[in-house]
């Protein structure tokens, strides 16, 4: 798969403040890519500047292979995006609403935007200051939906939305992703596991990993160790053990490069002979904590 975005040495300030540093970031054509990291890691910068709302202060951002800074309003009609915080003309129908967006794109469908609306049970006739703010995001996925692009960008947009209305705006959203190469920028890390294809970890605006998604699950282990004395922490600790901690006869860290072999023989190097081992996968939002954690700690 080729890259649709990328990122080369991507750097922004703002004032004295790094908010990107020298970020190298490639989503591939037809995966859903899920940006994660804390509070402040540079996510929403990092999609404003591909979508050409902020300027790089250095490197470049590409999108469909052009600079970002030229994109055309011929791309943008290639380009869904949707945003926590997006402004929307509160004033018309969703019905009107729809209508209004229809010139602006060519490629768009009249028959699946009357179909998305039925899918997202959108009310016709309602204003869209009135409706709640589940079904304004799901009116504004309906509509870029509704043209048919190549790229969907989601900044955040399960903010605020209760369970179900989150269920059903990602059924929403896969169900109509056929040709379609999804960015998404969330914490709701439950919901992000079941469908994200890649992940990438974004840390003080350096990505710290890009992979597919079963090659993380499959690396990161929660490990669980019975020794038959009161244990100590050796001197020569790996540093792909993260989170150790001691309590009686047990240790308990996680490995980030699990490999059942190399980590058992570790462990007897270290620990000698063990009573037991026990290894536990780990979901996306433990693996997240634990790199968050250990991020504090190196800074």
């Amino acid at each position: 798969m080729s890259g649709i975005l990328r990122t080369i040495d991507l750097e922004k300030r703002f004032g004295g403040t790094k908010v990107l540093d020298r970020l190298n970031l490639v989503v591939p054509e037809g995966s859903v890519y899920a940006l994660i990291g804390p509070n402040g890691a540079g996510k929403t910068t990092t999609i404003k500047i591909l979508m050409n709302i902020l300027r790089p202060t250095s490197g470049m951002a590409e999108v469909f292979g052009a600079d970002s800074r030229r994109l055309s309003a011929q791309d943008f009609t290639r380009i869904g995006y949707v945003s926590e915080n997006q402004d929307m003309p509160e004033w018309m129908t969703v019905e009107y609403f729809m209508a209004y967006l229809k010139p602006f794109y060519p490629g768009w469908d009249d028959g699946r935007a009357g179909e998305l609306l039925r899918q997202f049970d959108l009310p016709r006739g309602r204003k869209l200051r009135h409706l709640s703010r589940g079904m304004r995001m799901k009116a504004a996925l309906a509509s870029s939906l509704a043209y048919r692009p190549q790229l969907m960008v989601l900044d955040e947009p399960f903010t605020g939305l209760d369970p179900l209305m989150r269920d059903e705006f990602i059924q929403g959203l896969l169900e109509n992703a056929e040709g379609l190469t999804i960015l998404i920028s969330s914490h709701d890390l439950a919901e992000i596991e079941t469908f994200a294809s890649h992940i990438g970890y974004l840390d003080s605006g350096r990505l710290r990993f890009s992979e597919e998604m079963s090659s993380l699950t499959e690396r990161f282990r929660e490990i669980e160790i019975t020794l038959n004395t009161s244990p100590s922490l050796p001197a020569n600790w790996p540093e792909n053990w993260l989170r150790p901690e001691l309590s009686a006869t047990v240790v308990r860290f996680v490995d980030r490069q699990f490999n059942q072999e190399q980590t058992f023989a570790e462990i007897q190097r270290l620990f000698g002979t063990v009573q037991n081992i026990s290894v536990s996968a780990m979901p996306l939002r433990t693996i997240f904590v634990t790199l968050a954690k250990a991020g504090r700690k190196a800074s």
